[in-house]
């Protein structure tokens, strides 16, 4: 387990996993990578666990991608392949989490830590966050297919043309304004908000969340549209029949 990745509670039913390299603006390890896997693993099997945040230390960036150091010794394509494979385990795993995520930064999202932050559910930002991948001017390599389909769905391709063929950043309010981002906050409301939203989100149905957040992935990354198993296990739930009889009881007490 890396000793940069932590999971704590932050509040009930609010796991939050935290990424503490700030002296390396939270870039990640191999190590870390395998960390943060578990750790959303442990999520995974604790049914106490409503919402999870996922947030970078040091008040600058949230994650600004994997340590440049890792590609020193890159001679060979099929070394880029496998590196996108473990990116999209890492993103898959995050994307999968059954229970409603957050992404809260405070700073910059940048490169994995852009694509960290869109396989989230909802994300919070500082007023001084920036969100971009400048490849083009930096390492020149590239994007999975899949994680640009998730850029697409969460920007549009003219936002991530910018960011990724200009190199450039969108600013927290551009983030905003196209829906990318759910709230910005200034840094003495941060903390709250994301409790705020966290309790929000786990006080609704887990049965329709999972769903939606499944229907919307399988559409999203793989351009499915198969969601029989989907439809079949929300209806025939447990919730889905409380639902019906407390509503049903409500409305008859009018």
């Amino acid at each position: 387990m890396s000793e940069h990745v932590f999971l704590k509670r932050v509040d009930v039913g609010t796991a939050e996993i935290l990424i503490d390299r700030p002296e390396r603006h939270n870039a990640m390890t191999m190590p870390m990578y395998e960390a943060l896997l578990a750790l959303i693993d442990q999520c995974q099997r604790d049914a106490a666990v409503r919402c999870v945040l996922l947030r970078g230390a040091g008040g600058k960036s949230f994650v600004s991608g994997t340590d440049i150091g890792y590609f020193t010794d890159f001679n060979d394509g099929r070394q880029g392949v496998a590196y996108e494979a473990l990116v999209e385990r890492v993103i898959d795993a995050v994307e999968r989490i059954r229970v409603p995520t957050v992404a809260v930064i405070d700073g910059w999202a940048v490169g994995g830590g852009l694509a960290l932050a869109t396989a989230c559910d909802f994300r919070i930002c500082s007023e001084a966050s920036k969100f971009g991948a400048p490849i083009a001017k930096t390492l020149s390599n590239t994007l999975s297919s899949r994680n640009l389909a998730r850029l697409h769905a969460a920007f549009g391709v003219p936002r991530v043309k910018k960011m990724l063929l200009l190199a450039d950043f969108l600013s927290a309010d551009e983030a905003l304004a196209c829906g990318y981002v759910y709230e910005i906050c200034k840094k003495d409301t941060f903390e709250d908000a994301a409790k705020t939203l966290a309790q929000r989100l786990g006080g609704l149905s887990q049965v329709t969340q999972h769903a939606v957040k499944e229907s919307l992935r399988r559409i999203v990354v793989e351009q499915r549209l198969d969601d029989e198993d989907l439809i079949e296990s929300v209806y025939g739930s447990s919730a889905f029949r409380d639902g019906v009889a407390a509503f049903t009881a409500g409305s008859n007490k009018r």
